[in-house]
């Protein structure tokens, strides 16, 4: 795996600080909160279509065969689920080359329903907490199967793979889906390669100690549920036990911003013309972290991918670090 990277020098391990204040089930990232209820509804029209796959419907979204990499990726949603926003940038994923699957565990209720944002109240006998419990019992049940029933369809299809090489897996979770990513890069078996979230929620240590397979993170500098001292433990930990990963940290930005940024803000929409390679690492995020790891060649992002994958800014893209495994 070593030969797709670029030797970048680790940075020396940090001393070990006093452990960020968690909430009472010890998470770094911490449950969702008043946060992921702040976002923006992207222009777009959705392509792909809907199947039933484990009892859990699922979104598709098809690749061009001119530029299908006969790879998989898997979506897990945050808590505004299958929303167009969500939609489109699995369509954007598929535009890069991936055959890309979401599945929809809120199973057609996700928080928009109940709340537009995080100051409406016209829903008085919505229970955020009670509808957390509710969603996360169903998800944890329900991600494994099928992931397994995807994996089971895909590994050894030739519909979708008529490049002859063999069928890999990455997976990306936004917010609530950040925890199924950990869990399926603790696995011990080969399909899934590796993983990537952005502003991540549910997560505890172990979530960081157990990965076995590369991570990508994307963060926000102003996040309640994943903050400063809590994103640093995470990285301490990474570091300590020798885990590969790639961390992206962006600044003027809050957590949803890479679902649910504004697009009318130039800031958030893109970076200027001028900063094309930063943009090309940022923007794609998580995109040019698989196609290295998978050893495709990765390309620059169009306009549509750039503002809709990571509608951060990366002009002020200003930290990151990564790890070759030796």
């Amino acid at each position: 795996m070593g030969g797709h990277f670029s030797k970048i020098h680790k940075t020396p391990t940090p001393a070990l600080t006093p452990r960020p204040s968690t909430d009472k089930n010890g998470y770094l990232a911490k449950p969702s909160g008043k946060c992921c209820l702040k976002g923006t509804i992207h222009d777009g029209e959705p392509r792909g279509h809907w199947e039933t796959i484990a009892d859990v419907t699922t979104y598709i979204s098809t690749p061009p065969k001119d530029k299908a990499n006969g790879h998989v990726l898997l979506y897990f949603p945050d808590v505004w689920g299958m929303f167009p926003n969500g939609l489109l940038v699995m369509d954007a994923f598929a535009d890069a080359g991936f055959l890309t699957l979401g599945l929809d565990y809120f199973r057609g209720d996700p928080v928009w329903k109940h709340r537009k944002n995080r100051h409406d109240t016209s829903n008085s006998d919505f229970d955020y907490e009670a509808w957390k419990r509710k969603h996360t019992t169903f998800a944890d049940e329900a991600v494994p199967r099928w992931v397994k029933a995807v994996i089971e369809r895909y590994q050894h299809s030739h519909s979708h793979n008529t490049t002859g090489k063999k069928t890999k897996f990455v997976c990306v979770g936004y917010c609530f889906g950040a925890p199924y990513v950990c869990n399926m890069l603790a696995g011990d078996g080969d399909s899934i390669v590796a993983g990537a979230f952005a502003h991540p929620a549910f997560l505890k240590e172990s979530h960081f100690c157990n990965i076995q397979k590369p991570l990508f993170l994307s963060c926000a500098e102003t996040d309640h549920t994943f903050d400063g001292p809590s994103r640093q433990r995470a990285l301490q930990i990474l570091q300590q036990e020798n885990k590969t990963y790639h961390y992206q940290l962006f600044s003027g930005v809050e957590h949803g911003f890479a679902l649910r940024g504004d697009p009318g803000d130039p800031y958030q929409r893109k970076a200027p013309c001028s900063r094309v390679q930063l943009s090309c690492k940022a923007a794609k995020g998580p995109q040019a972290w698989w196609t290295a790891i998978l050893g495709e060649t990765p390309g620059c992002p169009t306009e549509h991918q750039t503002s809709v994958i990571f509608t951060a800014g990366s002009s002020r893209y200003n930290e990151t670090h990564a790890i070759e495994r030796t």
